[in-house]
């Protein structure tokens, strides 16, 4: 049952697998790295003990994906099992403090010092259940926790904050997961885990509590009309719609990395005499975001380079002198790897920002963040971009330290605004949405459509012409916008979309001049606003007012981006094509 319920989890997670259930006073564990089937081969994950038990599929944020690092984590006896999704942020400070009365950890995931810090305290004579809530109040960060114990034979106690978890209620038998459909084969009635909840299973049931304080909470099951297909979309008609949404939460993830990390970069970056941002497609845009952030936080200069250009183009240059920042989402996109070994075999240090534990990249890395944002199905990267331009933009916050007080609060301002952004992208999504869809299918015939920018701006107005011709097949184009009347402009006439992403930053009074150059022409305007922005307003034809405030500009990417994709996915459906898997595309490019 837990096999089949991972094959429908898998693509949630693929890097390693386990499974534990209980059985008299022991438990049972099989894991390994690996996807499901390969670790199913290698131990047969279906012949396992009890009535009682736990899956985990990974996608590896802490700890490479190697056996040790695979869920389920257990306590020092192998008494206490726990399976998590998430971060917690605060693990660093747990683990010395368990270290030093004795604990042993084995693998290098933030996950287990939960089954050690409830071994702690029932050591100190707490109930299994209070146990594990009083290590929730401890944690900082986002998680969702599946705990399992020899102690309590036939019960699963389970907690989440801000990663998904719910409830199956079935025949005489209880399920949690982190996604409907792991169990909707088997049940079609479901209780959704609030914010700050935990629940019970037993054969008795399902209890839910408050975490906080214990208090019990009464919740109706609902029932769920899905099919498993839908389901692993959560209810959104494409992955990649789903993925636009998920960025509320991706954002909050890719700010949880430990500063340690950040500072370790940090103190790279600042030795080297040269500096080379490398990546391609999206990351590259994002690249692009990061070397404005960088010189104009630290003081930088950070050249970005196509990765595929990178040996023809500034090989020469690199020395053991040099550092190469490298940012893929994958870890395996053969022209960064290509760029990444001969920098590395000219002696530069290889720093990189990737999505995935364990890939190329990382191994071949002197120091690296992850993204923290999951796995991304949709081939268009739209989670990833802008959890890339979050952490560029918090690593140059990083290198801005002792670099004036002028820097440390401009850097303070763009970390300050990278919290505000979650609630932001929220806000678009549901405000938003049905006025870009409107303007999508109103553009719908338009043979070509141009997408504008200033300063970092420029980024924005890239990547959202990236994901209009990878999804709608449209010859869309992007210029700085300055430099539009240079042979652009010819060949605007009447009705011409021209995308302007303008917001009201240093830019906005040559972003105006320019939309007016546009209108004179004929063109049809279509800008990407300050809310409340009046004068850029009056000269548009269509808006879409981007709320929460001014922004600094470095973090207006993050924020800005999201109406584009978004325009990207409503053209490409209202054309008849499937977002999710774009033709000619792969999610990976893993050739030259």
């Amino acid at each position: 049952m837990i096999h089949q319920a991972l094959k429908r989890l898998e693509y949630r997670g693929y890097d390693s697998v386990g499974e534990v259930t209980v059985e008299g006073s022991r438990l049972f564990v099989k894991k390994d790295s690996g996807r499901l089937e390969e670790v199913h081969q290698k131990y047969n994950l279906d012949d396992l003990p009890g009535s009682t038990g736990v899956g985990h599929t990974r996608w590896a944020t802490h700890g490479r994906p190697v056996q040790e690092n695979a869920h389920p984590q257990v306590d020092c006896h192998s008494r206490i099992a726990v399976v998590h999704n998430g971060i917690i942020e605060n693990y660093v400070d747990f683990k010395r403090d368990l270290e030093a009365k004795g604990h042993k950890f084995f693998s290098r995931t933030d996950t287990e010092i939960v089954p050690h810090q409830v071994e702690e305290y029932v050591k100190q004579g707490m109930s299994l259940e209070e146990a594990f809530r009083k290590t929730l109040s401890q944690l900082e960060g986002a998680y969702s926790l599946v705990l399992l114990s020899s102690l309590v034979p036939r019960t699963i106690i389970c907690a989440r904050q801000e990663s998904p978890l719910v409830l199956g209620i079935g025949q005489g038998e209880s399920y949690c997961a982190s996604d409907i459909s792991a169990f909707l084969p088997l049940t079609k009635r479901a209780v959704v885990l609030e914010e700050g909840e935990m629940a019970i299973l037993n054969p008795s049931g399902i209890k839910i509590l408050k975490t906080r304080d214990a208090e019990p909470v009464n919740r109706d099951p609902i029932s769920i009309t899905w099919s498993v297909e839908s389901a692993t979309k959560e209810g959104f008609r494409h992955f990649m719609l789903k993925e636009v949404h998920e960025q509320v939460q991706t954002i909050k993830d890719a700010m949880r990395t430990h500063q340690i990390y950040y500072d370790l970069m940090a103190g790279k970056l600042a030795e080297a005499k040269r500096i080379f941002v490398a990546a391609c497609g999206t990351s590259y845009h994002a690249g692009l975001v990061g070397s404005f952030a960088l010189s104009r936080l630290a003081g930088l200069d950070a050249r970005v380079v196509i990765a595929s250009e990178l040996s023809e183009e500034v090989l020469d240059l690199v020395d053991k002198n040099t550092a190469i920042l490298a940012v893929s989402q994958s870890g395996e996109t053969m022209d960064t790897l290509n760029a990444v070994r001969d920098s590395k075999a000219k002696g530069a240090s290889i720093l990189s920002i990737t999505n995935v534990m364990g890939s190329t990249l990382m191994r071949l890395s002197d120091v690296y963040i992850g993204q923290n944002c999951g796995p991304e199905i949709g081939v268009a990267g739209t989670k990833t971009f802008t959890s890339q331009v979050a952490v560029l933009l918090r690593l140059a916050a990083a290198l801005a330290k002792n670099k004036g007080r002028e820097k440390e609060q401009r850097a303070r301002e763009v970390v300050d605004a990278l919290y505000r952004t979650p609630e932001i992208i929220q806000d678009i999504l549901h405000t938003k949405e049905e006025v870009v869809r409107r303007i999508a299918l109103s553009i719908i015939g338009a043979p070509s459509i141009c997408f504008l920018g200033r300063g970092v701006s420029v980024a924005t107005a890239l990547e959202g012409r990236l994901k209009l011709l990878e999804l709608s097949y449209v010859p869309a184009i992007a210029y700085p916008a300055g430099e539009s009347k240079h042979g652009f402009i010819s060949v605007i006439e009447e009705g011409f979309p021209v995308v302007f992403v303008a917001p009201k930053d240093e830019t906005h009074k040559k972003v105006i001049g320019n939309i007016m150059e546009m209108k004179a022409r004929g063109a049809r305007i279509i800008s990407l606003i300050q809310e409340g922005d009046d004068e850029v307003r009056s000269l548009s034809d269509d808006v879409v007012e981007i709320p929460g405030g001014k922004l600094p500009s470095l973090v207006s990417p993050i924020a800005y981006t999201v109406p584009l994709q978004l325009l990207a996915y409503y053209l490409s459906v209202g054309k008849g094509h499937d977002p999710d898997y774009p033709r000619n595309l792969a999610k990976s490019v893993t050739v030259e």
